[in-house]
């Protein structure tokens, strides 16, 4: 390597290791093990948080996806927009996945990704992304 790029590389390595240290997120009074355990809504239990994740949501912004997912876990969908987005999808009512049909959309909280997988935008919505 030559000695210009040497700078240059070891604030690269700083920064990819900054990213790849990431912690779970401060989520206040939600039941985190119970949110787990409802995976698509499925038992009920995310909804009881419901009000706490509405004070807390706009704390989720800029948070990276392995972020999201140590504190959430797996999200229940992604969907990919396009190659600069996609969405996290975590269901608060039971999803068609739950071996019933919903007589309407369930209840979700979306977080919106960025390209560089940063939480944008969190929206709890009955919409799809």
């Amino acid at each position: 390597m030559k000695n210009g790029t040497l700078p240059v590389f070891f604030i690269f390595c700083l920064l990819l290791l900054g990213v790849s240290c990431t912690s779970k997120l401060d989520t206040g009074s939600i039941d985190i093990s119970n949110w787990k355990k409802d995976r698509n809504g499925c038992l009920g239990l995310r909804i009881q948080d419901l009000e706490e994740l509405r004070e807390l949501k706009n704390s989720f912004l800029a948070s990276y996806n392995q972020e999201l997912i140590k504190t959430f876990g797996r999200p229940d969908r992604v969907v990919l927009v396009d190659k600069s987005q996609s969405f996290f999808v975590y269901f608060l009512e039971p999803s068609d996945e739950c071996g019933i049909k919903p007589e309407k959309e369930p209840l979700k909280v979306l977080f919106r990704l960025n390209a560089v997988s940063k939480v944008s935008e969190v929206t709890i919505t009955y919409l799809n992304p």
